[in-house]
Parts: structure tokens; C-alpha cells; sequence
């Protein structure tokens, strides 16, 4: 006799998973949700619609890349969702647009119920600090496929904006500033390369380098920063002034604001009104990885960008400050022909 069990699949240690994460999940809601978890479909009141003229829908989907394998390597799962999140609803606000509800998906070698509602707390918690609401989610177990401590998450958001209050390169002018807002490590991105310092230079996870308060690998696994409340704060308070942002994630500061500079202008960064962070200044040196290669890999401190009107740099400073965010101004569009559309400029400011 064979049964389900025996193929490596166990049914009753998903459903002791889904009872484990039902806490965290009831914490990441919106009054729109309809219904609990699980049934087939997430349930969403689309009549909170009805406020705007033309509501555009976007979405976005996105993972966190190899970074599950420091956790998986760590043995610490509760935080990697909020990377997941972070991934998906930053890159909705970039066009103005607020997230409104998340689904996730999550393949296992073999279900452990712990680990995944501890994957799924993270999840709710990141949820929680962008005001989206977790509606559903999917946990697959792949025996064969994966070994039994592997895993891989995904997930997918969506977001609204009016029509004539969406964001983009449409908007941007020659004098704009840029103001950048810092990351908060290394975000989800580049772990590719990080996995290959790590094995050439047979650097230790569990070791606390020189100069540093915390592992490798609990520095390696710092949450990425959530900016999606902060940016909608800022289009609330200053209205047509904000331009656009760039969600600085794979392809680095100069590729992702390119993605929002139109043609004829030029995004100039001043390296030297920062810092490289202390990490990823480490992993650089110790590897000798070249400037351009980590420019094009990492985020080098700058997790978000906002292109702003001149007019407010300083009430955006200090706008997000009273946010607990510490911005500053980064560079500047500037009309400039036969220029790419972003580049940096200087040398990084020595810490």
C-alpha cells in the first residue's frame, strides 16, 4: 500500500501550518478584506474604489532571490517575508499607487509547520507596515524536488491610483531634485554574488567580524526597508510637486533610476553626500569587487528614491524626518545631452 504520506507530501502537517500562521495573518487586514483564510479565493470590497475618478489597478510580483538560503542556512525564517513584501508593494508606490491587498506563495521540501508560519508571520508583519492586507497564500511541498530544508517564496500585491494622479517619467523637469532614502542593509538583491564571497573567501556566518555588533549572517539577513507609507505620505502632503520614485533593487541606483528619467534628461548623483554602508564596504574589500560591478548589484545605501520639484527639498526632508526617516538630497535631473539617463559622480563619503 502506498499513500500520500509515503511520496514525502503530509497533509496534516499543512494544515497544522495554516492553524499556526492564522494569528499573524488576522493581523494583516483592511477593512475591505471579505472572509477568512481559506477558502479558494481572497475576497476583496472593490467599492472602496468608487472614491476615484479613474482608479487604475497595478500589480506586481516578485521573491527575495537566493537570500532564503542565508535563512535557511541561518536557521531563522521570520524575517525573510518582510523582504518578500517590501519587494512587491515599493515597487507599486513608485507610480503613485497605493498597495492594497497581497497573496503569497511558498514551496517547501517538506512542510515543517513552524517553519512556514514563522515565513508567514514575516510576510503579515511587512504587510502590517505597508497598510496591505494578506487575503490568501499557498504552501506547496515538493519532496524530490527540493531537499526538506529548502524553500522559495513568491508573492504578488495590488494597488490602486487615480488616473490623473499617477506618477512616472511624464512628470520629471530639468532642476528636480533627487532625495534618497536609505537602505536598510543589503534589501533582497546581489546574494548571488554575497553566496559567492561568502564561499571564496570562506567567510563564517556565525562570526562577529571586526567593527560590527551582530553576525554576518543576521547583518546579511536585515529586513528590507518598507518605504510604500512614506512615499504615500509624501504624494498626500505635497500633491503634483513629487514626481516619481525608483525602488532601488536588482541593477542597482544608476539602472533603476534610469527606469524613470525621460529622454533628454539626466539623473546626477553625488557619492559624496553618503556613506557606503558598513557591510557592504566589507564584503567589497575583502572580495576587491569592483566599484561599477557593486554599483550594478547592490544598492549601495540608497533602498528608494523620490525626484521631486526643487521647491520642496527641504519640507521633503523634513517631512520624512518626522517620519523617522533620515533622506537627503542625493543629486539632481539636469538637461543634458549624449549623457545616460543616471549616473554617479565622486567618491562616497568616508564613514
Amino acid at each position: 500500500m502506498s499513500t500520500y504520506k509515503d511520496s514525502g507530501v503530509d497533509i496534516d502537517a499543512g494544515d497544522r501550518a495554516v492553524e499556526l500562521m492564522k494569528a499573524s495573518i488576522a493581523k494583516a487586514s483592511r477593512p475591505e478584506v471579505m472572509g477568512g483564510i481559506g477558502g479558494f479565493a481572497g475576497l476583496f470590497d472593490a467599492s472602496a474604489l468608487k472614491k476615484y475618478n479613474q482608479p487604475l489597478l497595478a500589480t506586481s510580483t516578485d521573491g527575495v532571490g537566493t537570500k532564503t538560503e542565508i535563512a535557511r542556512a541561518m536557521g531563522i525564517y521570520d524575517t525573510i517575508g518582510e523582504d518578500l513584501v517590501a519587494m512587491v508593494v515599493d515597487d507599486l508606490v513608485v507610480c503613485g499607487a497605493e498597495p492594497l491587498f497581497m497573496t503569497d506563495y511558498i514551496a517547501v521540501g517538506k512542510v515543517i509547520p513552524e517553519r512556514i508560519a514563522a515565513i508567514v508571520s514575516g510576510i503579515a508583519r511587512g504587510c502590517q507596515k505597508a497598510n496591505t492586507a494578506l487575503i490568501g497564500g499557498e504552501t506547496a511541498e515538493h519532496p524530490g524536488l527540493l531537499k526538506d530544508d529548502e524553500f522559495d517564496i513568491a508573492g504578488a500585491a495590488t494597488g490602486v491610483v487615480d488616473g490623473d494622479k499617477q506618477l512616472g517619467s511624464h512628470l520629471v523637469k530639468d532642476g528636480d531634485l533627487i532625495i534618497a532614502m536609505p537602505a536598510s542593509g543589503f534589501h533582497a538583491n546581489g546574494y548571488s554574488l554575497i553566496r559567492h564571497i561568502l564561499a571564496t573567501q570562506k567567510l563564517d556566518l556565525e562570526k562577529t567580524y571586526e567593527g560590527f555588533t551582530q553576525s554576518l549572517g543576521e547583518l546579511l539577513l536585515t529586513p528590507t526597508e518598507i518605504y510604500t507609507l512614506d512615499c504615500l505620505a509624501l504624494i498626500r502632503s505635497q500633491g503634483e510637486k513629487v514626481r516619481t520614485f525608483s525602488h532601488i533593487t536588482g541593477g542597482g541606483l544608476a539602472d533603476n533610476t534610469a527606469r524613470v528619467i525621460p529622454e533628454g534628461l539626466h539623473a546626477r548623483f553625488d557619492r559624496s553626500t553618503w556613506s557606503l554602508p558598513a557591510g557592504m564596504e566589507f564584503l567589497a574589500q575583502v572580495a576587491s569587487v569592483p566599484e561599477a560591478d557593486m554599483e550594478r548589484t547592490w544598492n549601495c545605501g540608497i533602498g528608494m528614491i523620490a525626484v521631486v520639484d526643487p521647491s520642496i527639498g527641504d519640507l521633503t526632508l523634513a517631512s520624512l524626518a518626522a517620519r523617522g526617516m533620515k533622506a537627503w538630497i542625493a543629486g539632481s535631473i539636469q538637461a543634458q545631452s549624449g549623457l545616460s539617463r543616471s549616473a554617479l559622480e565622486g567618491r562616497y563619503k568616508s564613514r
